[in-house]
């Protein structure tokens, strides 16, 4: 069965899920302090967008799906576009996030080449990547209609790489806890659901 934006949704609505998005979104503001104009990459629905918004920041959301943006609450400001082209003016966000999306891009290579001329000067860089070491990765594998089986780009050194290729300062972390339905603090490499990175422009 495919996974369509709709029923996309609807799992995000499962209190395994917004468990998942309450730690990210606590994750974000945290890391995001002093950080005003945010723009989020790979957004989707903008669930996670809509609470950094109502933590204020100001937020604007870019995903390739116009159907994954219907599902957006109207006050988010979205725009329907590529990563890899992005239609912004340089330097015009304080920070750009990707959660859980970038690993989805074709070309991830030129999503943080755009990434880096849209952020202002020492703007931050957050992205958020699935962690295939992880027992959730693995179990996700498993389910054929997983969103996981979309990944384009599952092994994160090259991206890694790439990151600290165009940002400075750059930080890694494990993240997010995951066992079964079970949600909890870890930084260990077989539980924890996500690898961060957090870097600077020059």
């Amino acid at each position: 069965m495919a996974l369509t934006a709709e029923s996309y949704l609807e799992s995000c609505q499962s209190d395994f899920w917004k468990g998942v998005f309450r730690e990210e979104l606590g994750y974000l503001v945290k890391e995001l302090k002093g950080y005003q104009n945010v723009l989020s990459v790979g957004c989707g629905p903008a669930i996670i967008e809509l609470g950094l918004q109502e933590e204020g920041f100001d937020v604007t959301g870019l995903d390739v799906s116009e159907e994954a943006l219907e599902g957006a609450p109207d006050r988010i400001r979205t725009v329907v576009g590529s990563a890899e082209d992005m239609e912004f003016d340089d330097a015009g966000f304080d920070a750009v996030i990707f959660v859980a999306s970038l690993q989805f891009i074709e070309n991830y290579q030129k999503a943080l080449q755009e990434t880096e001329r849209v952020l202002r000067p020492d703007g931050k860089l957050i992205v958020m990547l699935l962690n295939p070491e992880s027992e959730f990765f693995r179990e996700k594998r498993k389910q054929a209609d997983s969103y996981v089986n979309k990944i384009r780009h599952p092994r994160l050194a090259p991206i890694e790489g790439k990151v600290r290729t165009h940002f400075a300062c750059v930080e890694t972390e494990y993240f997010l806890g995951v066992e079964k339905k079970n949600i909890f603090e870890s930084k260990e490499p077989d539980l924890a659901a996500l690898y961060v990175l957090k870097g600077k422009k020059p």
